[in-house]
């Protein structure tokens, strides 16, 4: 999704994560924007005012006196078409949540009347803490799009979750926000919760072969990052895929069909949606062998029996926490002598009893491993959406479309 060129205002608040805004800085402006760079008095002992003059070629203040003739603490809030605050510290959160107005960037986003995104940062106790959770939680019902820290290393020799996102993919969320913004389209998924999961189980036959499939988790890491773009709080469920990360989301990692079946059960208890992307193993080994299988001298093949995985699908569209609960299925489909892949697709949502089934045609190779995808979405209402070729993120913001689109009637 293109973003045209905007007004930004880039909040910097006081942690030493403030050296990666430089980063995100040099990437919105690139990108065509006007960014006017706010830091916080804290902020600037991290990086000084003229850096951030000299990347964002605007003046920087911090204090509303400041030109005061131009009163900056109402036109930049006024003016903004988006503003985001990376890092957001612990005492921003709280300031941001309680109203304060001490100084120009709280003053601002006081203000701002566009999409405000906050990119914590802060050690992982201080994000823990019930008042942070708390402010968090209070940011996010009123509109904001407040991301899940990264886990990694932190100040010093601490590790765990506190760490910024990478400035690249803030930028990416920026893109998409104002994109969306443009158009009209609103955080239409704020105080909402999902589950997604992505890339291939794998079901061991011994330590050092698997039954798997060709899954890379693409698809499904594509909905996560549209959904954080669209202000939902994500959980994702991956199963052995490579790929990093997406900024904002509690990833889950997985290995078994068994595994991500725990996960899903636990995380869509609290859910208001399931979009299942990834690709499970439907069999496994009745019995894993603890050491390598040897190949045999006589060149015959170990026999390898297999038992049926459980279907989460069937499972938790059968058994939904919650009535209102939206469920959206993946199929992967090629056709055969008695029926297209479509045909095919029609004939598994009515068995899985999921609401949405999305129905890629993998023949050829097509749909896996690729940065673009093509697919039909089914409705159990019997209406069909096609998606034609295009970037994965188009497909996952049609998917969410559609389940906006169930939220709104079930409301009615």
């Amino acid at each position: 999704m293109s973003a045209r060129s905007a007004q930004v205002v880039l909040g910097v608040a006081g942690g030493i994560a403030a050296y990666k805004a430089c980063t995100l800085l040099r990437l919105l402006v690139e990108a065509g924007h006007a960014v006017r760079v706010v830091p916080t008095e804290s902020a600037l002992r991290f990086v000084g005012a003229v850096t951030w003059a000299a990347l964002s070629h605007q003046p920087v203040h911090t204090q509303v006196w400041d030109d005061a003739h131009e009163v900056p603490h109402v036109r930049l809030g006024q003016q903004a078409d988006l503003v985001v605050v990376a890092p957001a510290t612990a005492d921003l959160l709280a300031k941001a949540a309680q109203g304060f107005a001490d100084d120009l960037l709280s003053s601002t986003l006081l203000t701002a009347r566009c999409p405000v995104i906050f990119a914590p940062a802060m050690h992982t106790e201080m994000w823990e803490h019930p008042a942070t959770q708390a402010n968090v939680a209070t940011l996010r019902e009123r509109g904001a799009l407040v991301l899940e820290p990264a886990e990694g290393r932190l100040t010093g020799a601490d590790t765990g979750k506190g760490r910024l996102p990478e400035p690249e993919q803030i930028f990416e969320i920026c893109q998409t926000v104002l994109a969306r913004a443009s158009s009209g389209q609103e955080l239409d998924m704020a105080g909402r919760q999902v589950v997604v999961s992505a890339g291939g189980t794998r079901e061991f036959l011994d330590p050092v072969r698997f039954l798997g499939n060709r899954s890379s988790g693409r698809q499904g890491y594509a909905v996560a990052r549209a959904a954080v773009a669209r202000g939902a709080s994500v959980t994702l469920v991956s199963a052995n895929s490579t790929l990093p990360d997406p900024a904002g989301v509690k990833v889950v990692p997985v290995v078994s069909t068994a595994e991500m079946r725990e996960a899903i059960l636990e995380a869509v208890a609290r859910a208001d949606a399931l979009v299942m992307a990834a690709a499970p193993a439907d069999f496994r080994p009745v019995s894993s062998m603890p050491y390598k299988i040897k190949k045999s001298d006589d060149l015959s093949a170990p026999t390898i029996e297999l038992t049926q995985n459980p279907d989460i699908l069937v499972e938790v569209s059968r058994d939904r926490p919650r009535p209102d609960l939206v469920v959206v299925g993946f199929a992967a489909e090629t056709g055969d002598e008695q029926a297209s892949a479509l045909e095919h697709g029609r004939a598994k949502l009515a068995r899985k009893g999921c609401d949405l089934l999305v129905v890629n045609d993998v023949s050829e190779g097509r749909g896996f491993e690729a940065e673009e995808n093509e697919a039909v979405i089914l409705d159990a209402d019997g209406s069909e959406v096609p998606v034609p070729r295009g970037p994965k993120e188009e497909l996952a913001h049609r998917i969410w479309d559609l389940v906006v689109a169930k939220w709104e009637r079930n409301r009615i």
